[in-house]
C-alpha cells in the first residue's frame, strides 16, 4: 500500500487533508508531492491544525508552544503559500487551503527556486492527469461542483446584459473585490515543464479578496487594479479562454482563464462531462439553421468538444453542427466564434443553484458526502456538541431518500438564510 513507504508525518497530513469535503486520495504520487512541498516538521505541525480558520493562539495550544513561536512558524508556512493568512479588522487568522484549488496551484503560480518545479509538474501530471482518483474526488465527488463557469459577457444581448445577476459576471467580481492578484496559470506552467503547453497567456491567473491579499503579501501574486484585471479578461476573451471560478456567489477566491488542452477543470469536463464536474452558466447556445453556413468554426472553438458536425451535406446544403446540451458549459465562445452570427444564447430550463459563500458550499458538500460531523465538530471541546453530533450521525445514516430530504432542507432553507 502507498502509505507503507511514506513518512508518518506525511501520512498524518494526508489524513488531515481528507477531513475536507474535498479529499486527497492516498497514492505513492501524492506522498511524493507532499514530500516536495512540506518538510517533515511542517507536515507534522499542519496535521494537528483545525480544518476551519484558526488563530496563532489556537495553533500554539495544539502545538504546545508559545504563541510567538507559533506565529513565527505559521508565517513561514504562509510565506511558502502552504497556508493562507487572512487579515480582517486588524485580526489575523490562518487556514490550510485544500490541494485544489489551493496549495497545489500556489506552488506553480510563480517561478520559484526553493522548489523543484519540474519534478512537481511531473508529479502533478501523474496524480491529476494519469491517475484519476483525485480528479474524480475533486470534480465529481459530490453533487455540488467546486468550480463554475462564467459566461463571456461580450456575447450577451441587451436583454441578457440587464437580467444577468451580478455574481454571474466576472467583471462584477473584479469590481467588488477588496484585493486582486495576478499570477502564472498553474495548469499551463505545469504543462510548460512537460513540453505540453499551448500558446495561451500564462500570466493571467486571477485571485481575489483575502486569498489575493495573502498571496500578494508573500510574493506569490502581483497586485493589480480593476482596469488591468479587466484588460486581462478581455485578452482571455480574444484567446478563447473560458473563465472558471470558485462556485460561490459572494467573494470568490479565484477566476482561472482556462484552455481546453492544459487546464484541469476543462480536461475534467471533457473526460467526465456526463458527471458534470464543472457548474454551467445559466445559458445554452442555439444554432440558427437558416443562416448557418456550416463553416465548422464553432466546432473547432469549443473548448470541451461538445459541438459536432456531420461530414455529409443535407439536400446539397452544408450540415448544421449539433450541440450536446447535456455537456455544454454555456461559456459563449461558440457565439463569439460564429462568423455568420448564427448562434445565440438562451436561458436553460433548469435553475442553476450557486452556494452563497465558501462556508455554505463546504457544508453542502459535507452533507452530500456524509462528512458533516467532521466539518462542524472539528474541535470537540463542548460536551453539548456531543448530543448534536449523535443527532447528525442519525441523519447521516437515514435511508437515501430521507437523507436527501434533510440535505435539501439544509441547503435551500437553513444554510442559505444563515449565511446570506
Amino acid at each position: 500500500m502507498a502509505h507503507i513507504t511514506a513518512k508518518n508525518a506525511h501520512v498524518n497530513l494526508q489524513k488531515r487533508l481528507n477531513r475536507f469535503p474535498q479529499g486527497a486520495p492516498p497514492s505513492e504520487t501524492l506522498y511524493k508531492i507532499l514530500n516536495v512541498l512540506f518538510s517533515e516538521e511542517e507536515a507534522a505541525l499542519i496535521s494537528q491544525l483545525p480544518i476551519k480558520p484558526f488563530t496563532a493562539k489556537i495553533a500554539a495550544l495544539n502545538w504546545k508552544m508559545s504563541e510567538g513561536e507559533a506565529e513565527r512558524r505559521l508565517q513561514q508556512m504562509a510565506g511558502k503559500a502552504l497556508l493562507l493568512d487572512l487579515e480582517s479588522n486588524g485580526k489575523r487568522q490562518y487556514v490550510l487551503p485544500p490541494p485544489m484549488a489551493g496549495f497545489f496551484e500556489f506552488s506553480m503560480m510563480r517561478t520559484r527556486q526553493d522548489l523543484d518545479q519540474k519534478l512537481l509538474a511531473e508529479l502533478f501530471y501523474q496524480y491529476l492527469n494519469v491517475e484519476e482518483d483525485f480528479v474524480r474526488e475533486v470534480f465529481v465527488g459530490s453533487e455540488t461542483p467546486i468550480v463554475r463557469t462564467y459566461v463571456n459577457e461580450a456575447v450577451l444581448d441587451d436583454d441578457q446584459k440587464i437580467t444577468i445577476l451580478d455574481y454571474e459576471k466576472a467583471t462584477h467580481i473584479m469590481e467588488s473585490a477588496s484585493h486582486i492578484g495576478i499570477s502564472l496559470c498553474y495548469c499551463r506552467h505545469k504543462m510548460e515543464h512537460l513540453g505540453k503547453n499551448c500558446n495561451a497567456s500564462m500570466d493571467i491567473c486571477m485571485t481575489f479578496n483575502g486569498t489575493a491579499d495573502s498571496l500578494i503579501r508573500h510574493g506569490h501574486a502581483r497586485a493589480v487594479e480593476v482596469n488591468e484585471c479587466k484588460e486581462l479578461l478581455y485578452r482571455a476573451y480574444e484567446e478563447n479562454l473560458v473563465q472558471c471560478g470558485e462556485n460561490v456567489q459572494q467573494k470568490p477566491a479565484f477566476i482561472c482563464n482556462c484552455c481546453g488542452c492544459c487546464c484541469e477543470a476543462l480536461l475534467a469536463a471533457k473526460k467526465l462531462g456526463i458527471l458534470q464536474p464543472v457548474q454551467t452558466t445559466r445559458y445554452l447556445p442555439v444554432i440558427l439553421h437558416d443562416t448557418c453556413n456550416g463553416c465548422g468554426k464553432c466546432v473547432r472553438t469549443c473548448p470541451i468538444d461538445v459541438i459536432r458536425q456531420a461530414s455529409h451535406k443535407t439536400n446539397g446544403q452544408p450540415s448544421v453542427p449539433e450541440i450536446d446540451e447535456s455537456l455544454c458549459l454555456g461559456c459563449g465562445l461558440c457565439v463569439k466564434a460564429c462568423p455568420s452570427d448564427s448562434i445565440k444564447l438562451k436561458d436553460r430550463e433548469e435553475a442553476i443553484i450557486t452556494p452563497v459563500n465558501s462556508a455554505h458550499r463546504a457544508v453542502v458538500m459535507a452533507i452530500e458526502k456524509g462528512m458533516l460531523q467532521e466539518l462542524i465538530f472539528d474541535n470537540q471541546a463542548l460536551k453539548s456538541h456531543r448530543a448534536m453530533s449523535a443527532i447528525l450521525g442519525v441523519i447521516l445514516k437515514l435511508p437515501p431518500v430521507k437523507q436527501t430530504m434533510a440535505s435539501q432542507q439544509m441547503k435551500s432553507v437553513y444554510l442559505a438564510k444563515l449565511l446570506s
